[in-house]
């Protein structure tokens, strides 16, 4: 089974830039659909990005468009999530999921495997 550890979130301005970064152990993450998740307080757990396995296809949230980006590395078995042009309606723990035999979902459900979470704080 794959473990998941997420790691560069922090506290930014808004406008600034930040890279969060999925390592991936124990097996390959091409053999899993990555998504990333965030989670606001008071707020249900939301999809952000996610890429298939089979095509590697992309698809984001739409308050995200164009201004996230979701890419891999499989020599480092590293899933990432670019944050450009951040806002403080983006602050919230970060999440990194893998799931097996399913399509690319944006329901947190159908995710099998999850990170501990990055914090990302927006300030105005």
């Amino acid at each position: 089974q794959v473990q998941l550890v997420e790691s560069g979130g922090g506290l930014v301005q808004a406008g600034d830039s930040l890279r969060l970064s999925c390592a991936a152990s124990g097996r390959a993450l091409s053999s899993y659909v990555m998504g990333w998740f965030r989670q606001a307080p008071g707020r249900e757990r939301e999809f952000v990005a996610g890429r298939s396995k089979i095509y590697d296809s992309t698809r984001y949230a739409d308050s995200v468009k164009g201004r996230f980006t979701i890419s891999r590395d499989n020599a480092k078995n590293t899933v990432y999530l670019q944050m450009n042009s951040l806002k403080p309606e983006d602050t919230a723990v970060y999440y990194c999921a893998a799931a097996g035999d399913i399509g690319l979902s944006v329901r947190p459900g159908n995710y099998e495997y999850w990170g501990q979470g990055t914090q990302v704080t927006v300030s105005s």
